[in-house]
């Protein structure tokens, strides 16, 4: 592979310098339209003939780049290096008397989950179980909440978007929750899913995110994150009473959070890695945030007995910022729970 014009004829050089694009005939088998792939990603497609012409070079580029990577032959394979975000693939074929056809390939590059084995049991697009339910906390504020949920596909990434619509008022919180199987001897997971806000998101305050799991002793281990827009932190949960007498408080990390500083009507990536012992001690690891992660690395006490039947559930919470009646939207896609 190089990058200078493939090396056939000046003639041929020369009229590819100025040739338009002609109908495509290249295959592409890596990557797929509008996927998603983790850089470096692996390309692969083919070219035998372009515009009825035999094909002397192929190459790529990648969105609105002029560096076109160029190699000689009827094929390309590469793994082509990109930033995280959306981008354009365009491979491309010269036939031997100067045409040229091009190939566009949309593609969304992101950040690969943390390491996990490939024994681990993947539970993928939770937000469309059809079991979602809604409650008030009424731990939060001195007010009240209330909660619709849909599936949409506009705006998604999966097409089956998880729609979380809060009505509160006194600085009150919505919690939504799923079950998803039960399962009393894993210990390390990986919570993994992509939230959208829609303009305004001044409303919010925090965004919860947690999963609870029923332990072999039937004591019910929860594994609490939030984004804290009042202290400005991601938080974590830790039991400082004992299981039997709980007490379930919030505990600051020193990562910074705020959803209110969250770009809105865009796509953000929230990953977070935990684990526990079968005392139900939860070490909170790291939270990923649009690709950058963050170490936490905090071990607590995290067991309850809830008197519980052996169950995985997620629950996600939105609270309200102010102290009078607002709603707020936001949106859930492509959630998935790693265990092992």
């Amino acid at each position: 592979m190089n990058s200078i014009a493939p090396r056939f004829s000046l003639f041929s050089m020369l009229i590819v310098a100025v040739a338009i694009p002609a109908a495509a005939t290249v295959t592409v088998s890596s990557p797929v339209n509008n996927s998603q792939v983790e850089s470096p990603f692996a390309l692969a497609a083919v070219a035998s003939t372009c515009s009825s012409q035999t094909v002397g070079a192929m190459g790529y580029s990648l969105d609105s780049s002029t560096d076109t990577i160029i190699v000689d032959g009827t094929k390309v394979e590469a793994a082509v290096a990109s930033a995280i975000g959306n981008h354009t693939l365009h491979i491309k074929a010269w036939g031997e008397e100067g045409s040229t056809c091009v190939e566009d390939v949309a593609i969304t590059v992101i950040v690969g989950i943390p390491m996990y084995p490939l024994s681990a049991t993947v539970n993928n697009n939770l937000q469309t179980l059809s079991n979602w339910k809604a409650a008030d906390d009424t731990a939060t504020g001195g007010g009240g909440a209330s909660g619709i949920m849909s599936l949409v596909n506009t705006p998604s990434r999966s097409g089956n978007t998880r729609k979380f619509l809060t009505s509160y008022s006194k600085y009150s919180g919505e919690r939504y929750n799923v079950s998803f199987g039960d399962d009393t001897t894993s210990t390390n997971f990986i919570y993994d899913g992509w939230l959208y806000l829609p303009s305004p998101s001044t409303s919010i305050a925090n965004i919860e995110m947690d999963m609870n799991q029923v332990m072999k002793n039937g004591e019910t281990v929860i594994f609490g994150v939030q984004c804290d827009g009042w202290a400005g932190t991601w938080d974590y949960t830790a039991n400082t009473g004992t299981a039997s007498k709980p007490n379930d408080e919030w505990l600051h990390s020193k990562v910074a959070c705020n959803p209110r500083a969250w770009s809105t009507n865009t796509w953000h990536h929230v990953q977070i890695s935990y684990s526990r012992d079968d005392s139900g001690n939860v070490t909170y690891k790291s939270v990923t945030l649009d690709g950058i992660e963050s170490s936490i690395n905090a071990t607590v006490p995290s067991a309850f007995a809830l008197g519980w039947s052996p169950t995985l559930l997620t629950n996600f919470q939105v609270d309200s910022y102010v102290a009078g009646s607002a709603t707020s939207i936001v949106y859930l896609d492509d959630l998935t729970i790693y265990r092992w």
